[in-house]
């Protein structure tokens, strides 16, 4: 079911795909379990899209089951987005059976390798800690660094 609505959402140009799809229900069930209440225009920041794309996502995750509208426990006017029980299972299952394809990955390394891996991972994260976050140039005619 979850590999039908990512073909789908794909094939949205607004929205590219299952990473984002998965990034997206993470945060509703992160949220959950935060018992944090996700707002529309709050996905709308968080993915970083129009709220017209934000609006076709939620209604196509709608129809799929993925997640459901509720109303706002105190604020009439608003909704919250929340993730279903059958996508908190799908989520749990993936990612299960993917960290079990990474354990066996590495199981049979040796503390040595293990030690390189880390340093590796270490220096890699080092870097991306120092990437200043900005703005993407907009238009056509906006120069790529060189």
């Amino acid at each position: 079911m979850i590999d039908t609505l990512f073909r789908q959402v794909a094939a949205d140009r607004s929205w590219n795909g299952e990473t984002q799809i998965e990034i997206l229900l993470r945060y509703l069930l992160r949220a959950a379990g935060q018992e944090r209440h996700v707002s529309p225009s709050e996905l709308t920041r968080y993915l970083g899209v129009s709220t017209a794309s934000t609006t076709a996502i939620i209604d196509r995750l709608e129809r799929s089951g993925h997640v459901t509208r509720v109303p706002h426990p105190t604020d009439r006017r608003s909704v919250r987005i929340v993730a279903t029980v059958a996508s908190d299972e799908e989520v749990r299952k993936t990612l299960g059976a993917m960290h079990g394809r990474m354990m066996a990955a590495v199981v049979d390394m040796s503390p040595e390798e293990c030690a390189v891996v880390i340093d590796c991972l270490g220096r890699l994260q080092d870097a991306l800690d120092q990437v200043e976050p900005h703005d993407p140039p907009h238009g056509d005619d906006a120069a790529l660094p060189t």
